[in-house]
């Protein structure tokens, strides 16, 4: 197995260790064990417990972000608009549980220069929906409320996803992407 491919699946077995025990409640020791390999040799694929927190957390608000500058550049509605950020984050919290569950929970643990860049990139996302849908009351097509309330009520419905969502639910994923923007997009439209 090369370099590259041992890395992700550190991890990725990280990332599941952190959301079942926390970042600080686990080790580097039950990872080496839970790969496969000694504690050393996991050295010779990451540097510490931290990078791969860090890595996790990126890779999580990269994805994010990506997928709002996306959705900026369209010419589309703001309703569709919303509608596309809440499919977004539903494929990504029903895709990697994990690394969801550890960026919206263990980003506390990063250090000090890396936590306000990683508030700095959710801050800067928050702030594009809040636009999104600050427009969409502007042009009639949300019911005038306030924007903070909608924002965090929206992020948290899609927050809870993660925890409670599991594939072998009586609902798909896709089931469940459909139902959430019926009701949240529901609830703003005018």
């Amino acid at each position: 197995m090369g370099k590259i491919n041992k890395r992700e699946i550190i991890i990725e077995e990280a990332a599941k260790i952190f959301k079942a025990k926390g970042f600080a409640a686990s080790s580097m020791r039950e990872l080496a064990e839970q790969v496969g390999v000694e504690a050393a040799s996991l050295y010779n694929h990451i540097r510490s417990k931290d990078e791969i927190l860090e890595e996790i957390c990126f890779k999580v608000a990269h994805i994010y972000m990506s997928s709002i500058l996306a959705v900026d550049d369209l010419e589309i509605s703001s309703t569709e608009k919303i509608k596309r950020i809440i499919s977004a984050h539903i494929q990504l919290v029903t895709t990697h549980s994990n690394d969801v569950a550890v960026a919206n929970v263990d980003w506390k643990n990063l250090s000090e220069t890396k936590k306000n860049l990683y508030k700095e990139i959710r801050k800067g996302y928050e702030q594009r929906i809040a636009a999104i849908i600050k427009k969409g009351i502007e042009t009639g097509e949300f019911k005038d409320v306030n924007v903070s309330v909608a924002l965090f009520t929206l992020l948290s419905a899609i927050r809870w996803v993660e925890q409670w969502f599991k594939p072998n639910r009586s609902i798909s994923a896709e089931e469940l992407e459909k139902d959430m923007i019926t009701l949240l997009i529901n609830g703003l439209k005018k």
